[in-house]
């Protein structure tokens, strides 16, 4: 019975010894960034001296070129480009659009979707007929479709607390709408901007194109502009629209992903990854989108670097090329990943903005391993960072759980309620990122990969 006592008290003792231990060094996390923090003055740089960098791009080079010297000014133990073919599509010269009703052209804010096709050069001007779902395309049928401009006008579900669950209910009619319209003889297609906010900023975003169809001209319109047009088409017939875009498709460009390691001490073939995508849309300087994704994430790495951290396994700060238009970085991470036999044991994703951190949500976790992390919820709640919950990742770390057996993905999620103000939009830029916001997140990440890289998952 002695025995059994003294044993129990040497856990309870251990156990209170390693949160204690944990606790120090979260705090440790906190205070390295909120005091010494770099992110924010990296993110500068990449959105004021580099600037837009949508795939094949000179930016997005430049960008590589600067990302794989920042890690090395940081001390990694290892360094390295991955080789990857990315699309190249280009906007070209502003588009114009106007609603035509009778004698008025109205101007109204619009811009071309990411793999879009161009108009005729003289623009593209036809009637226009409102749709709320793809389902009314098959309802209606050619005979209502054909020769017409489809205007798909479904706005974000506002009941929805986390508005990335908005995003993902609204977003079938600007990823899929224009191939499914073409499909009906459409001659284009306008898609309300994929926001909860009323405003005159058009959201860009990639579109669904196929080499072998027939795709026609697509371009996404201001949510101000959209009840326009809705309120006119509720009074009137027939109301046309005219749009003109220049955008265009070129040969695929070899660019690559930019990955930085600490080596594990114990288990050097065994990988956390903690990463974002370093390309963007061209319509601004990709600060939330993903600059704040990137730059935490490497800022996550340098903080247990300037802390003198070992880690057991090996940590990876990796920016994953060409999320916004064909997910080729993503892809050739997990095919390396493959190739070369790595273990990967966790991979964490930011893109969803540099707000202020609420935790992470975690994908191939059973309910008892789930329910296990109540412990470190109570290390993450003085920071605020303390929602750990069932389902997350994010589109570049997707594809390892295809190649990589037992992974658990997750995504890091800061406060949602102002992401789509600025997401794919011309306000996408450094002076709409909060410092200590983006901060405290770089810290959560850190100090997850911390936990992780200690203690596992069981």
């Amino acid at each position: 019975m002695k025995l059994k006592i003294t044993i129990f008290t040497i856990c309870l003792f251990t156990a209170s010894f390693l949160k204690a231990q944990d606790s120090l060094m979260l705090r440790k996390i906190y205070d390295e960034e909120l005091v010494n923090g770099q992110c924010y003055g990296n993110l500068h740089y990449l959105c004021k001296n580099i600037g837009a960098r949508l795939s094949g791009s000179p930016n997005a080079q430049k960008a590589v070129e600067w990302g794989k010297k920042l890690m090395e000014s940081y001390g990694f133990d290892h360094v390295f480009l991955q080789e990857v073919m990315v699309p190249h599509w280009v906007r070209g010269e502003k588009e114009k659009g106007f609603i035509i009703d009778g004698r008025n052209r109205i101007p109204v804010a619009i811009c071309a979707l990411g793999m879009s096709v161009a108009t005729p050069k003289e623009g593209l001007t036809a009637d226009v007929i409102e749709l709320h779902s793809l389902k009314q395309l098959d309802s209606l049928g050619e005979s209502a479709i054909k020769g017409k401009i489809v205007f798909f006008n479904r706005p974000f579900d506002e009941r929805f607390i986390e508005t990335l669950r908005a995003y993902g209910t609204a977003g079938d009619q600007r990823n899929l709408g224009p191939a499914a319209a073409a499909k009906f003889g459409a001659v284009g297609v306008i898609v309300r901007s994929l926001t909860g906010s009323l405003d005159n900023y058009p959201h860009t975003g990639a579109t669904r194109v196929s080499p072998d169809g027939k795709n026609i001209p697509a371009a996404a319109i201001s949510t101000k502009a959209a009840n326009q047009l809705s309120e006119l088409l509720k009074q009137k017939k027939s109301i046309k629209f005219y749009f003109k875009q220049n955008c265009q498709t070129l040969p695929d460009v070899l660019s690559y992903n930019v990955v930085g390691e600490l080596k594990g001490t114990e288990n050097p073939n065994k990988f956390i990854t903690v990463g974002g995508h370093l390309d963007s849309w061209d319509l601004a300087e990709g600060a939330h989108d993903d600059g704040t994704g990137v730059m935490g994430a490497v800022e996550a790495v340098r903080i247990l670097k300037a802390l003198g951290y070992r880690p057991k396994n090996t940590i990876r700060a990796v920016f994953f090329m060409n999320e916004e238009n064909g997910d080729k970085g993503g892809l050739k991470y997990a095919e390396l990943a493959a190739q070369n036999k790595e273990e990967h044991i966790a991979a964490i994703e930011s893109d969803l903005g540099g707000f202020t951190p609420r935790g992470f949500g975690f994908t191939g976790l059973s309910a008892s391993q789930l329910n296990n992390l109540s412990g470190w919820k109570a290390l993450f709640a003085p920071y605020g960072s303390d929602r750990l919950i069932a389902g997350g990742g994010g589109s570049d770390i997707g594809p390892l759980r295809e190649k990589t057996q037992g992974i658990v993905l997750i995504g890091f999620s800061p406060d949602s309620q102002r992401y789509f103000d600025v997401h794919h939009t011309p306000n996408d830029v450094f002076e709409n990122v909060n410092k200590r916001e983006l901060e405290l997140g770089a810290a959560s990440m850190a100090s997850l990969i911390y936990l992780i890289d200690q203690h596992g998952f069981n």
